[in-house]
């Protein structure tokens, strides 16, 4: 299976101290590692100018080989390589993105057996969490890590988040719970269908989303805006939540 989209809506609802929710369009790539060298045509480049565009530097690692980056990143995890990895992010737009989290998830007999998130805040900062996937009905793959970054000001820096991850042909899920001291604080939840990755269909998404990385920007400050005018108390971050580790 090559690259796809997948487009939906991405839903986010706070818990605590004040209840808060919003609901906007949103779209991903699901870009298939064993055909990395397949992802440029006219409308989509790595690591160069276009309507769309994937650029290694703006994940893990170090290396503009972005292969080379995941066999570290695997190896310094402990993790084995699978035939089948996927690599789930928001592409650069005309040459700008931000990427609050972008996923990279392997498979063992076409289950998704681990996950490693890649978390961005707004202060230049990026963590890494490795999660071990499970499942029980072999549809909804959930895992946990501890949290080690600040990302929101309204939240500590410290928490526990639940993943919950589906994954079909023609189906993506993927919802974060974030809990303080066992208090559940945050529910985030993107939902998508497939599309295929051709010109038509990136062509087609541009116009739908052309402003979506300054959307995605604007709308948290504006809803950090209200949130601040509901009487929520500033926290600001570390050094270290400002630097990017790994």
């Amino acid at each position: 299976m090559s690259h796809k989209f997948f487009e939906g809506s991405l839903y986010h609802k706070r818990y605590s101290p004040k209840v808060h929710d919003f609901k906007y369009k949103f779209f991903m790539i699901d870009i298939n590692i064993s055909k990395l060298e397949k992802l440029d045509n006219k409308y989509f480049s790595q690591n160069s100018f276009n309507l769309f565009s994937f650029n290694t530097k703006d994940h893990f690692g170090k290396s503009i080989d972005f292969k080379e980056n995941i066999k570290n990143l695997l190896k310094e995890y402990d993790l084995e390589a699978t035939e089948k990895m996927r690599f789930i992010t928001l592409p650069r737009i005309v040459g700008y993105v931000f990427n609050p989290i972008s996923i990279l998830v392997l498979f063992e007999n076409d289950k998704p057996t681990n996950m490693i998130a890649e978390v961005h805040n707004y202060n230049g900062g990026r963590v890494i969490y490795p999660v071990k996937l499970e499942t029980s009905d072999n549809k909804h793959y959930k895992g946990e890590s501890l949290k080690d970054m600040h990302v929101s000001p309204f939240f500590k820096r410290d928490g526990r988040y639940e993943f919950d991850l589906t994954y079909t042909s023609n189906h993506f899920s993927i919802g974060i719970k974030l809990f303080e001291d066992d208090k559940k604080m945050l529910s985030s939840t993107f939902v998508g269908k497939s599309l295929v990755f051709n010109e038509v269909n990136i062509i087609s998404l541009f116009f739908r989303h052309t402003l979506l990385t300054f959307w995605v920007v604007t709308r948290t400050i504006w809803q950090s805006l209200k949130l601040k005018l509901k009487g929520l108390k500033w926290n600001g971050p570390e050094a270290i939540d400002q630097t990017r580790r790994a």
